[in-house]
């Protein structure tokens, strides 16, 4: 089964739509959880399923370092050696060099970093990370991009755009290479995603959409927001650029967000999201709920019966008690990571599922006003 992606309904500027990869079709919008060291932490494979998951996120920078791209291809790729066979998305490393700050280095030839857990000295090159991802077999695999930070000047702005173009080009020249070595590849139906950078600036992010369109992917991500800019900033470049995207293909808004984050996004075209949020906030004691956020550690949940959120279905809402996790959180207990975690996701998750049946009947912008109130 091949990379593909149709879209089948809209709402305005939203797409509901299926991508189908070689591991499985995913519907969309979809909300990838992510499983940085190949596990999402706090839950088992079996918990995903019984979720509903239908792709999830690998890091590559974490695999790489340990326990080796290399060895994961002798042991038959990512897919066989953590055993989930639905789809997997690894990201380039570049995010996880960029936010290494003093313990990196970037160059014409890539970045050099020290490594966070024993600080040895690694290169990692657009065509190392082609690579990479390579053994790993991931489904799709991104392109290596200079991270920009924020906030940054035009002219920074423009010198790392320009870079990334440059390795866009050498990274995609990699990959077609490689594809037709096909031993070489855990999965040779593995589809690569440029990436759109440019900063908060429309024109670079228009020269970026046109010259890395040029080179060819099979399909395209918006990068560089989501690492602190304002909100409103992140809404007007994602709306500003998703349309300039070809509109066969998925468009990818790389570690967004929070649940408004999702909705906003969607209604401005964007098909696929990963972020942390909801298992790392999950572990920290904050739930996302029908009624915005609840920190399940306070003091007022101590003697409460009620569930999480009386509106949810999830198993933790449906067999524990507020009082309960509050007291599981409280005493250290793995547990309360596991019990919150699968409510985040099973929010996010139902989140999607209610806006791509939203798109269907045309009635988004009810959701829209929703999570706006909820989550102001």
């Amino acid at each position: 089964m091949s990379f593909s992606f149709s879209v089948t309904h809209t709402d305005g500027a939203a797409r509901r739509g299926v991508l189908t990869t070689p591991h499985g079709a995913v519907q969309t919008p979809a909300f990838m959880a992510v499983g940085t060291q190949g596990a999402v932490k706090a839950v088992t494979h079996r918990d995903l399923d019984d979720l509903g998951t239908e792709i999830i996120l690998a890091n590559t920078y974490h695999l790489y370092l340990r326990p080796g791209a290399g060895r994961i291809g002798a042991l038959g790729g990512l897919h066989a050696f953590m055993g989930w066979s639905k789809p997997i998305l690894t990201d380039s490393g570049g995010y996880q060099v960029f936010s290494l700050a003093a313990r990196r280095k970037v160059h014409e030839e890539g970045a050099t970093f020290r490594s966070h857990l024993d600080g040895s000295e690694h290169l990692l090159t657009p065509e190392s990370a082609v690579d990479i991802q390579a053994q790993l077999g991931s489904d799709i695999a991104m392109v290596l991009d200079e991270c920009l930070e924020h906030p940054a000047s035009r002219a920074r702005a423009s010198e790392s755009l320009d870079r990334t173009l440059r390795w866009a080009r050498r990274g995609r020249d990699h990959f077609v290479q490689l594809q037709s070595e096909s031993p070489q590849f855990a999965n040779p139906g593995q589809a690569q995603f440029g990436i759109i950078q440019g900063g908060m600036f429309p024109d670079l992010r228009r020269r970026s959409v046109d010259e890395t369109v040029a080179i060819g992917f099979e399909a395209y991500a918006i990068g560089g927001l989501s690492v602190g800019e304002p909100v409103p900033e992140m809404y007007d470049v994602t709306e500003q650029t998703a349309p300039l995207l070809p509109p066969d293909r998925p468009r990818y808004l790389m570690g967004v967000g929070t649940p408004v984050d999702l909705v906003e996004s969607v209604a401005r075209g964007i098909d696929m999201f990963d972020c942390v949020l909801p298992t790392r906030n999950a572990r920290n004691g904050q739930l996302f709920t029908s009624t915005g956020r609840l920190n399940i550690k306070n003091a007022e949940y101590a003697d409460d019966k009620g569930p999480v959120d009386a509106r949810c279905g999830c198993y933790t809402c449906r067999n524990f008690s507020r009082a309960y996790l509050r007291h599981l959180f409280q005493a250290g207990e793995m547990t309360a990571g596991t019990l919150n975690t699968l409510h985040n996701l099973h929010f996010y998750l139902d989140t999607m599922k209610r806006i791509r049946e939203a798109i269907v009947f045309s009635t988004l912008e009810e959701i829209r006003q929703e999570y706006r109130r909820i989550f102001p």
